[in-house]
């Protein structure tokens, strides 16, 4: 028979735990299936991507955020509400580029990477690289064409990781063909 604990558990704590499990056995599983890192970088990153498209609705219906105005707000929003919302974090926005098209999200921890030791013969793995494909996906759902790269990471044995978000261009609205 076992003895319950005394201890309430915080299911939160529970859930972020499990996510962080079923991740990185997702990472290992990919690992084992692709010929190298790059490989499992962009399955990574295309996994993200369709989950940035999918998230986008379910974000807009709970944080109540309208349009931005410009991509410094854009970037707000990402860092303040977004991470907050799905991974309990908030980055910090830095190293905006001169012209106001780039920026970095620097994050002192990585929820993704509790747990998780890099093995050497996997230098060049992003580990989190889901999380550019998520960025990447969400901002082309909002007619932001962007590229999204990891500059450093914890993992590699850096400070901190950073993530870095350049605004390529504004997408149109697809419209059917002869419609305008």
């Amino acid at each position: 028979m076992s003895r319950q604990s005394s201890r309430a558990t915080d299911p939160r704590k529970v859930s972020q735990e499990l996510f962080t499990l079923t991740y990185g056995a997702l990472v290992a599983q990919l690992v084992k299936d692709y010929e190298s890192d790059e490989e499992v970088n962009k399955q990574l990153d295309k996994m993200g991507y369709n989950i940035g498209v999918r998230l986008v609705e379910d974000f807009l219906a709970r944080s109540g955020v309208g349009r931005c105005h410009d991509f410094r707000e854009t970037a707000d929003v990402i860092a303040k509400t977004a991470f907050r919302m799905f991974l309990g974090i908030t980055p910090t926005i830095s190293n905006w580029s001169a012209a106001g098209d780039e920026f970095s999200l620097v994050m002192e921890q990585n929820p993704l990477t509790d747990f998780v030791e890099l093995p050497e013969e996997h230098g060049q793995l992003n580990f989190s690289n889901i999380l550019c494909g998520v960025i990447r996906g969400s901002l082309e759902t909002v007619q932001m064409d962007v590229n999204v790269r990891f500059v450093q990471d914890i993992l590699k044995g850096d400070n901190q990781t950073e993530i870095r978000v350049k605004f390529i261009k504004r997408l149109e609205d697809a419209l059917p063909a002869g419609e305008e």
